[in-house]
């Protein structure tokens, strides 16, 4: 559908828009013809959200796609974006019949019509329920909306012509069936879709865009000016006529060859005119309206001087966007003049090179996807590089348009978006860094980031990004994070999640150390007991671990006893032979003990001390009665003891701590572990606590790795409390980190 108010039709020769976007589709033989076909099937009874038949819907929007000069391939991806909904797997399937790139292009695109329909339902059933949607969650489901187009359309940029062609067509349908348009899907259009047909350049599909969702919005207005336009509509057009003719021979007549037009009007632009510049109808100036297309830029200006010759120039309303384009790359000369009768008339003159950019925008050179290293059909791979990096660029720009005043807000403050040298976008929180980007690349990028050039210059790692800059990174070939940038202060990372990737690359060094520690002393246990032949694996799974590196990760942590791996490594004790069974008995009877239960101290000679828990008083403690060698005395909370409960539960007796008469308190020998940072002296300060606290070590064990020291002393004491205040000042040193009984 065109404008209500279309006058003189432009020019016929219309630039491909899509031409080397085609390019990136696979051409195949009847493609058009093979997708259509496949589709129909799956598309013929199904309907959109909107009313619409969804095989209908799709064969407009290849028509859109065709009428803007995209090629077979690309109207033929526009059935396989519905098919892909119907399909079980989508990728695997349209890959099949038409190749990756078309499946790529549906699954992306799919994803992004389905989270649009979803914002869109949510709106509606908000509307219907009568409940008022805040105006913030309005921003921000808006927001999110835009910003999932953004990376969708930065992973696929076909995507972006897709969608504008599906919701210029989702327009004409409310249009032509005259349903009640969804407020949010007019408003959307209007203020998302259609800046970003500008941005791009898409003119075509930008104000007939406009025109219909204004038609929606303000429906009188719409029709107040449409009837103006209506009610001189011939005689504006036979003077229009008579001006081209008039015009094209005399500039001809200068030497200067030029094709003159009519340019169609707008409805929207008209209204937009008359607002932002309190105008009435008739003194909006491109109501009569021409355009000059010359060959050259100096034909263009000796174009202007001949027209500012014959009419009389309105000074105030001439801009050269030769010498100064707009931000979307549009040139063109504009100025008003008015002819002998006082009536004005908007200008424009171009080259036909502008002219196409500004009909077709910077999607005309989408010619990037198989462009690669060599380039093709006279677009070289940097030109296709260039090109694709141009409309990224207009794409950050829609997106923080959409963050102005027109907004109330700026909505988008909160993220940057950056490119990729590969010219991928990359969203990142506001203040992010080059340390950022890379990890937001991929981690082990983040871990070995060493330096970045931005925009092409080397800048500091700390230095924070800004929207729609090129970022590349200096990377080592291996290596790991520094500790500075968990330093707030210096400002290396705004992004907790590479912040936390950080901490985890440093918490995975420190288990790694402490794996390599618990092998070392798992492995020399082995050699002493000559049981090298034993799979790791099997031993952990004995232990009730899921791997080798688990029983090596609490074995360097101290928290499991070589104790308990010998006692695994050993074959069990055999049950009680008969002649010993008359010495349990008696244990549990009484007899020879204190009431059923062995003292320790008293009963020395029945009683040994295990040295896989080490007990002291006044430990709780509990007794096994082992083959031969009389009772063995455990901690409660000795794993070992478990086991030995779990193996000969029968065997296990009460045991308490007893004190002998006269003499000096038994001292029992028990292992105290200490980590430190290794400094010189260490070991002579923790000594001498020991020898003022008259406590004394009869052995000691270090190791350092990598700056650390791990320590395991063996003590004698005769109570293990008065070790736990000893402890803590042995913990009070300098750098220590933590010292504990095993």
């Amino acid at each position: 559908m065109k404008s209500h108010a279309s006058e003189v039709p432009g020019s016929e020769q219309r630039a491909p828009l899509l031409e080397a976007t085609a390019r990136s589709l696979p051409e195949q033989a009847h493609a058009l013809a093979r997708a259509r076909a496949f589709a129909e099937p799956l598309l013929a009874s199904e309907s959109l959200d909107t009313g619409e038949n969804i095989l209908a819907h799709a064969d407009a929007v290849a028509a859109i796609l065709r009428t803007i000069g995209g090629s077979e391939a690309m109207q033929a991806a526009s059935y396989l974006v519905y098919a892909c909904q119907h399909l079980n797997k989508p990728q695997e399937t349209i890959a099949k019949a038409f190749g990756e790139s078309y499946a790529e292009l549906a699954v992306e695109t799919t994803k992004l019509v389905q989270v649009q329909r979803q914002a869109r339902a949510a709106q509606l059933a908000a509307e219907r329920s009568g409940t008022p949607v805040p105006m913030a969650q309005t921003a921000a489901m808006q927001t999110e909306n835009v910003r999932k187009m953004l990376l969708a359309f930065s992973r696929d940029l076909r995507v972006v012509l897709l969608r504008l062609a599906s919701r210029l067509q989702t327009l004409r349908h409310f249009a032509a069936t005259k349903l009640p348009v969804p407020a949010g899907l007019a408003v959307e259009s209007l203020h998302v879709f259609a800046p970003l047909a500008n941005r791009l350049g898409i003119w075509e599909i930008k104000w007939e865009m406009e025109d219909l969702a204004f038609r929606f919005l303000e429906p009188e207005t719409y029709r107040q000016i449409a009837r103006l336009l209506d009610e001189k509509r011939i005689e504006r057009e036979t003077y229009v006529q008579q001006l081209r003719d008039r015009l094209e021979a005399e500039l001809r007549g200068q030497g200067i060859t030029a094709q003159v037009q009519g340019r169609p009007k707008h409805i929207y632009s008209i209204v937009k005119k008359m607002r932002g510049k309190s105008l009435d109808f008739e003194h909006v100036y491109d109501v009569r309206a021409l355009r000059i297309v010359v060959p050259s830029v100096p034909d263009c200006y000796a174009a202007l001087s001949w027209v500012h010759s014959r009419f009389t120039p309105v000074t105030e309303e001439f801009d050269d966007y030769i010498a100064r384009p707009k931000a979307n790359g549009y040139q063109s000369l504009h100025t008003i003049v008015r002819d002998a009768g006082g009536r004005a008339i908007e200008i424009q003159i171009r080259t036909q090179a502008m002219h196409e950019h500004a009909e077709h925008g910077v999607a005309a050179h989408w010619a990037y996807k198989e462009a690669g290293t060599k380039g093709y059909s006279g677009v070289s791979a940097d030109s296709a590089y260039d090109a694709k990096i141009a409309v990224l660029r207009q794409l950050l720009a829609w997106e923080r348009d959409l963050s102005g005043p027109q907004q109330g807000q700026a909505v988008f403050d909160d993220r940057i978006y950056v490119l990729t040298p590969d010219a991928a976008i990359v969203e990142l929180p506001q203040g992010a860094t080059a340390v950022d980007f890379a990890y937001s690349v991929h981690t082990n990028l983040g871990h070995r980031c060493r330096g970045a050039r931005v925009d092409g210059a080397m800048v500091p790692l700390n230095t924070p990004l800004k929207n729609g800059q090129t970022v590349e990174i200096v990377a080592a070939k291996e290596g790991g994070p520094s500790r500075d940038w968990l330093n707030t202060e210096l400002g290396f990372l705004a992004s907790p999640r590479a912040r936390s990737k950080v901490r985890a690359w440093f918490n995975a060094q420190a288990t790694d150390e402490t794996i390599a520690r618990g092998r070392e002393a798992v492995e020399k246990l082995l050699q002493r007991e000559g049981k090298t032949a034993i799979k790791l694996d099997d031993l952990a799974a004995q232990l009730g671990f899921n791997s080798a590196e688990a029983l090596f990760e609490v074995v360097g942590k101290d928290e499991l006893s070589l104790r308990s791996i010998e006692t695994v490594l050993r074959p069990a004790e055999p049950l009680l032979p008969p002649d010993e069974h008359a010495l349990l008995k008696k244990l549990r009877t009484g007899s020879g003990s204190r009431g059923g239960v062995l003292v320790v101290g008293v009963d020395s000679l029945l009683t040994q001390l295990a040295k896989c828990c080490k007990p002291a008083p006044p430990d709780e403690i509990r007794g096994f009665v082992t083959r031969g060698k009389g009772v063995s005395v455990h901690r409660a909370d000795c794993a070992n003891l478990r086991e030995l409960i779990r193996q000969n539960g029968e065997r296990v007796i009460d045991v308490e701590w007893g004190t002998p008469k006269g003499g000096d308190a038994p001292v029992y020998p028990v292992d105290v572990a200490i980590e430190a940072s290794d400094r010189q002296g260490l070991l002579r300060d923790i000594l001498e606590i020991f020898a003022k606290e008259k406590i004394n070590v009869i052995g000691a064990q270090t190791q350092t790795v990598k700056g650390v020291a791990w320590m395991t002393l063996t003590v004698e004491i005769s109570d293990s409390g008065r070790l736990g205040r000893v402890l803590s000042t042995v913990a009070a040193l300098s750098g220590v980190r933590t010292a504990r009984r095993r």
